[in-house]
């Protein structure tokens, strides 16, 4: 189980990254493709063309993490890069329902205010 501060921003890149990439190629990618800065204590969450293995890039002050994840069989539910953009920001309990395999898409948000702690 991921365990992450209160307010910390996730980013999930859409579309298929190249699973042979490691610190530094995720780093690249973090700037160039979903402008932001890996050093930011953001997360970054990046899924391979056969959706069945992701990364997480994540810097904690001292370095970068780099946490794999490769399923046995099935595939995560991962949204297709759009003209918008390769960004689609998450919600920490969405994060936790693609790792657990359950597609957030299919579910229904209920109205609730929220605002974003910093």
């Amino acid at each position: 189980m991921l365990s992450l501060p209160c307010g910390t921003r996730i980013f999930l890149a859409a579309g298929p990254t190249d699973m042979r990439k490691s610190y530094d190629g995720l780093s690249g990618l973090v700037r160039a493709e979903l402008a932001r800065d890996p050093l930011s204590g953001e997360l970054f969450v990046f899924c391979n063309r056969s959706r069945n293995r992701l990364k997480i890039l994540l810097f904690e002050g001292a370095g970068l993490w780099v946490l794999a994840k490769r399923l046995e069989g099935g595939t995560f539910a991962w949204p297709a890069a759009s003209d918008a953009g390769r960004r689609v920001e998450l919600l920490p309990e969405e994060l936790s329902l693609l790792l657990g395999g359950l597609d957030a898409t299919q579910l229904r948000a209920r109205r609730w205010k929220r605002q974003r702690v910093a």
